[in-house]
């Protein structure tokens, strides 16, 4: 699965990645991105790319309640086409939800130990998203919300060795394809492959990315001595 993710970049460097316009909301560098919250979003109207903001956590215009958008933070490509949670919003509302890194946990002999995935050139990139409009049936008065959720697919070579599942992770060619109405679903179907091995890295962080509430710079880190992260054997010579 997808649990957390960064996008740790300086807004002028969002906004030409995506040859978007302004920004409709206070951008800040995001450093432990967490399920619920609101994610820096992609999504094209009248041909124009436009960034804003989505609630992570998927909530189907049927559904009674919040409480299902934690079930729906990640939406697997192989039944993408059928469970009725994502096939409507597959034909016509994706999104591309940007970020500079991913979060996995590995298990090691020590325990599970945070890992932070990312492109070898470090830089944005767009991991493939559907959005949905949800309006409370218990509260009509209430505005509807935008919620969205990342496509994930079998793990590429490196992956393997940290998890089960990665982000579908769309290359920049494929980005406009995406984001197009028009396109054939079908055709789109053939984007949601692993990304490619050899292009990407990955790192030890700090267990601070743990706690959803340590938003700060350190959780990007590699691994240090300083949080106690590794236990090496006391020097005895």
């Amino acid at each position: 699965m997808c649990g957390r993710f960064t996008l740790a970049k300086e807004e002028d460097e969002l906004l030409e990645r995506f040859d978007a316009i302004g920004l409709s909301f206070p951008y800040v560098p995001r450093y432990n991105i967490a399920p619920r919250q609101w994610v820096t979003a992609v999504l094209r109207k009248d041909g124009v790319n436009r960034i804003g903001q989505l609630q992570w956590g998927l909530l189907p215009p049927w559904a009674k309640d919040e409480r299902m958008a934690s079930q729906l933070l990640n939406a697997k490509a192989e039944t993408i086409r059928e469970k009725p949670s994502f096939r409507k919003a597959y034909l016509s509302k994706r999104c591309l939800i940007p970020a500079d890194g991913f979060y996995e946990w590995k298990l090691t002999p020590r325990g599970k130990q945070p890992m932070r995935i990312q492109l070898k050139d470090r830089g944005i990139f767009s991991m493939a998203g559907l959005y949905e409009f949800w309006k409370d049936p218990n509260m009509p008065d209430r505005q509807a919300i935008a919620t969205c959720t990342v496509i994930t697919t079998t793990p590429n070579r490196l992956m393997e060795g940290i998890h089960d599942r990665m982000p579908v992770i769309l290359s920049r060619e494929d980005e406009h394809r995406w984001l197009d109405r028009h396109e054939d679903p079908d055709l789109l179907y053939q984007l949601l492959r692993p990304y490619p091995a050899e292009d990407m890295i990955a790192y030890p962080v700090s267990k601070l990315v743990g706690n959803v509430k340590n938003e700060l710079p350190e959780c990007i880190d590699e691994m240090s001595h300083e949080y106690g992260d590794v236990d090496e054997e006391p020097t005895l010579f």
